[in-house]
């Protein structure tokens, strides 16, 4: 079996500027992710998807190839993942390089660990699935929660109250990790098919920087555990 490494990382952010490249706790945000793929076991290549010659520069610092710049329909604020995963499978086709199944990485988790790539790639191959997406526990139950009209009214607002602990476990997506068996996702254009499962992250690992106080956060806790690192 042959394993891609995609790693998506488009310039021009709106919400943090350069986001993918701007320094987290002394290195650019993709050098973390970057890191991580290299050091799997089950990736045989990992390449970076950008349309940006500065982004491609850093990414080839930090090991990553990129064979080719992604095109200009999408680099957009509006472009779908699902499309540049099938350009990137397309475009290695056209090299001459086919793999059996891939895996997407977003610069935007940089507290993902090697090991979370290589649990989900063992469980990947363990169920004999077509997909696997990583999901990590509500931080808050979904059951606490409600839409306020217009006049603020709380009437309502929570049925059937439970005391928390009491409540169920509910799981969201968490954006870190999306492995998938190409021929699949070539005729699905999805990761969430019959044979699509969880793999369940920490709420640590899981998080996805997508605002200043994303970013305040998670250098937080990066600073912290070299703090604390019983090495030093």
């Amino acid at each position: 079996m042959s394993s891609l490494g995609i790693i998506t990382a488009r310039s021009g952010s709106k919400g943090i500027k350069d986001k993918n490249i701007r320094h987290l706790a002394g290195k650019p945000l993709i050098a973390y992710t970057i890191e991580n793929a290299l050091q799997s076991r089950y990736i045989d290549e990992v390449m970076v998807s950008t349309d940006s010659d500065i982004y491609a520069s850093i990414a080839k610092d930090y090991g990553a190839n990129v064979p080719f710049l992604r095109s200009d329909r999408n680099s957009t604020d509006i472009a779908e993942s699902t499309d540049v995963v099938l350009e990137v499978l397309e475009e290695y086709e056209r090299l001459g390089q086919h793999f059996d199944d891939f895996i997407l990485l977003q610069p935007t988790s940089p507290l993902r660990t090697c090991k979370n790539v290589n649990d989900a790639f063992q469980l990947f191959y363990e169920r004999e699935a077509d997909s696997i997406v990583s999901v990590c526990e509500c931080e808050h139950s979904p059951l606490l929660s409600n839409v306020l009209p217009d006049d603020l009214s709380l009437f309502g607002f929570i049925k059937n109250v439970e005391r928390r602990q009491n409540l169920k476990k509910f799981y969201r997506l968490n954006g870190a990790i999306y492995i998938s068996k190409v021929n699949m996702f070539k005729n699905i254009r999805s990761f969430y098919g019959k044979n699509s499962y969880a793999y369940i992250m920490e709420q640590r690992e899981s998080i996805d920087i997508d605002t200043e106080l994303d970013f305040e956060y998670a250098e937080f806790l990066m600073i912290k555990e070299v703090h604390n690192d019983p090495k030093d």
